[in-house]
């Protein structure tokens, strides 16, 4: 049960990385088609912050929960 719920996590938190990075290529590639976007960078960092957030919960899933930190041999 804890490998399913982990998997599901790494899941949730990859498909919301995708999603983000598909929508910083679209404002890279087709800035002018997003008309209720009239500051560009600002919305490209908004994408980031988020692919951050979820990056940052798949590392610390791999860091303090599929591996025991304290351990001596946890690298």
């Amino acid at each position: 049960m804890k490998q399913q719920i982990l998997d599901a996590l790494k899941a949730h938190a990859k498909g919301h990385i995708k999603k983000h990075i598909t929508n910083v290529e679209v404002y890279l590639n087709n800035p002018v088609g997003i008309g209720e976007h009239s500051d560009i960078l600002e919305s490209i960092e908004k994408e980031l912050d988020v692919i951050a957030k979820y990056h940052d919960q798949l590392e610390v899933i791999k860091t303090y929960i599929e591996k025991d930190p304290l351990k001596p041999n946890a690298n």
